[in-house]
């Protein structure tokens, strides 16, 4: 292994030697461009149309970039944007000129926040503080569906924020339109102070038939968007001075159980109030509130069937949660977070019952220098697990162009209980991280986190390191992450205890010139090698990840071949799927291949199939995945994955299981929606169904039908649950 790492470096400097030359990318602008927004003189009306008066005075701005398939140079897709404003709202109009008008138009579906790869989209980025750090997204497709998020310095989204806004399309024989309503009270921005107004702004546009996007003002391919130390400089607005902002949006809810084992069943129903509110009392600084909070309307976890030695991780799915998520310590990743929501609101570890959360409170504050943020929550009694209060708080400070450096701190403190005699938590982590950036292509990022847990007085240490560099023709990095033994983020998560990962790795980018239908072909390998954390010479696991074969088409479809090279040194009691593995050290290859067609068309398919010796045995995967949608209101999908096991562990069993999910989705409109999916896994014989309705009767207010069945028949006692939840949510901002 050795041998290997020295190969991997002078393999690894070579290529960043050969692709550091002429590789495309560009600095950002001394001088941003300046483009100017211009009061409307008469009421704007937003219907897709663009038709008053006062689009006509908007300046123009034609002048576009391509980042996609090949990097500047002329493109198909001509997009005009205009931008106005009055007492109460940014008004952003688009033209999307396509010669196919209607005929041209890729949509999969109408939900709120769509894939960004599968749908027509234009889009526009602000940066109303000029952190040059952080941007809020607001996109839409020809059909007027939103996707709003937040994104801090290009690497950490929270696609699942939601602002309100307004958005409305209308569909031509050249193309669509597009118009935006954006309140000022729904941003965040400094006040002016009788000084020039001047924010960060970047528009964007991905016409998916030919899979171009192109951007405004210019940012190189390797980057995205949200790279706002590239924006252009908006100016020419008259803000209005900050105010009371308060966003109220209280909820009622009916939820009715019934619960069966074997012949004994126990049913419930209970009504439930509660809401939120948000209060920005200053344009930099927002304080949210929480009462019997609640989250019915959250999509539901979906089966895995976990063949690995690592913790899985889900991610969370609750919307008060989800906002802001990206300004903790650890928020990109999935092996070390000293704060991860999900801990928050359950009766034991994950995917456990859930508790019902009292009350809570988040405080943000951010400017150019520095963010501040807390949050406590309060977490009801169960009749299986303690009240339990949850605090972290987080400081960052940024420096130079795009650094920072931040110390967060987390406790966990769960109650006596006066009735039962339950296990209790009391632990506490503080974590130093931040981000360098010494130019816009290389990026490092370090964390470093203690944890002490108070009833057994145990300390552990977590940390991570990376650095990498992102290219036009190249990306190479290198992780190492560490994790002792007796780290227990008792608020977070870690994929693995007393461990040390290194992770070196890349792949070219390569673009065919003549091969136009070959939007990029990225050939690489990565390393990943584990051992002890409490003993460096212990060796744990490692394996290459060769991908000679990994091409994106223009079309959008996508094929890959890879190569898994595996050691394993099994020294503890492992299972997966119920079979014992002796404890021995075994090596094995195996091979992948993964497939995907163009998923914006009326019909797609997407696939993989994995081969090859697994322990001490033989081991194939096979994922499929069929999507119909012959119309926007209307999609189905049917995915399936098939495991089989052979000769496997220290008994030589056999095991063949089978995943299978279909699901359906309707829509009248963006607006109001019905969805639905059955899935059922073999391995434990478990069924579960979830149905939910959608209907947003006015901005981010909806009305939410909601069914789940859950069945497990494996059982000695079969076990089955049924949910149905009924809730209104109303929201007004002051």
């Amino acid at each position: 292994m050795r041998r290997l790492f020295t190969l991997l470096f002078v393999f690894i400097s070579c290529a960043v030697t050969l692709t550091a030359q002429d590789d495309g990318n560009f600095p950002p602008p001394e001088t941003p461009l300046e483009i100017r927004a211009v009061k409307a003189t008469s009421g704007i009306k937003v219907d897709g149309l663009l038709d008053e008066a006062d689009w006509q005075r908007a300046e123009p701005i034609t002048d576009f970039f391509k980042m996609e398939p090949r990097q500047g140079g002329d493109y198909k897709f001509q997009t005009t944007v205009r931008v106005l404003f009055d007492e109460k709202n940014l008004y952003i109009g688009a033209f999307c000129q396509d010669s196919l008008g209607r005929k041209g138009i890729r949509v999969q579906d109408l939900r709120r926040d769509f894939s960004w790869n599968e749908n027509d989209i234009f889009a526009v980025q602000l940066d109303p503080q000029n952190l040059k750090q952080f941007a809020v997204s607001f996109q839409t497709t020809p059909y007027g569906n939103q996707r709003d998020l937040q994104n801090f310095n290009d690497q950490v989204t929270d696609n699942d924020w939601n602002a309100l806004w307004t958005v409305r399309t209308s569909q031509t024989e050249d193309g669509y339109y597009v118009e935006f309503a954006i309140p000022f009270k729904s941003l965040r921005y400094d006040a002016f102070n009788g000084q020039d107004v001047a924010w960060g702004i970047t528009f964007n546009r991905l016409a998916r038939r030919e899979y171009e996007q192109t951007v405004f003002p210019a940012i190189p391919q390797s980057f995205s968007p949200y790279r706002m130390t590239y924006a252009a400089k908006l100016t020419g607005l008259e803000l209005p001075a900050p105010s009371a902002n308060v966003r109220v949006e209280p909820y009622t809810l009916y939820q009715y159980e019934e619960q069966n084992v074997g012949e004994n069943g126990q049913s419930e129903g209970e009504f439930k109030l509660g809401g939120d509110v948000k209060w920005a009392v200053n344009p930099n600084t927002v304080v949210d509130l929480t009462f019997n909070t609640d989250f019915a309307q959250a999509d539901v976890d979906r089966a895995v069937n976990n063949l690995e030695r690592f913790n899985i991780f889900f991610p969370e799915r609750r919307q008060f949660f989800l906002e802001n998520s990206g300004i903790w310590a650890g928020g990109r990743q999935t092996s070390i977070r000293p704060f991860f929501s999900r801990r928050i609101g359950l009766q034991g570890n994950f995917n456990s019952a859930t508790a019902p959360i009292d009350a809570g409170m988040r405080f943000t504050l951010r400017d150019e220098n520095k963010a501040i943020a807390g949050l406590y929550m309060h977490q009801a009694e169960t009749n299986s697990s303690a009240a339990a209060n949850f605090a972290v708080a987080r400081y960052l400070k940024n420096y130079g162009r795009e650094n920072n450096i931040g110390v967060m701190f987390t406790h966990r403190l769960d109650e006596p209980s006066n009735t039962l005699n339950l296990s209790r938590q009391n632990n506490s982590t503080i974590t130093v991280d931040g981000l360098i950036r010494p130019s816009s292509i290389w990026s490092i990022n370090y964390l470093a986190s203690a944890s002490i847990d108070y009833e057994t007085n145990k300390a552990g240490f977590a940390g991570r390191f990376f650095a990498g560099r992102s290219s036009n023709n190249s990306y190479w990095g290198w992780v190492t992450e560490t994790t002792t033994q007796n780290y227990n983020p008792a608020m977070g998560f870690v994929r693995q205890k007393n461990v040390i990962r290194h992770n070196p790795g890349g792949y070219m980018i390569i673009r065919p010139k003549k091969l136009p239908w070959i939007r990029r072909w990225d050939p690489g390998l990565f390393v990943n090698y584990y051992h002890d954390a409490s003993d460096p010479g212990s060796f744990q696991q490692a394996n290459l990840w060769l991908f000679p074969v990994w091409i994106f088409f223009t079309d959008g479809s996508f094929l890959s071949y890879s190569i898994f090279p595996t050691w394993q040194n099994i020294n503890f009691n492992f299972a997966p799927l119920g079979i014992q593995i002796g404890q021995d050290d075994y090596f094995y290859t195996r091979h992948e291949v993964r497939f995907n067609s163009d998923q914006s068309k009326k019909w797609s398919i997407s696939g993989g199939y994995e081969w090859g010796d697994f322990y001490n045995g033989k081991r194939q995967t096979v994922n499929s995945g069929v999507r119909i949608a012959p119309d926007p209101h209307i999609a189905f999908t049917f995915d399936y994955e098939y495991n089989r096991l052979r000769n496997l562990g220290e008994a030589g069993e056999n095991l063949e299981t089978h995943l299978s999910t279909i699901g359906a989705r309707f829509a009248a409109n963006p607006r109001l929606q019905l969805s639905t999916f059955y899935q059922y896994n073999t391995f434990d014989e478990q069924g579960r169904w979830n149905v939910r309705l959608s209907w947003e009767y006015q901005p981010l207010s909806f009305v939410y039908l909601v069914f789940n069945n859950t069945q497990i028949s494996g059982l000695e006692n079969p076990f089955e649950e049924q949910q149905f939840i009924a809730k209104l949510t109303f929201l007004k901002q002051f």
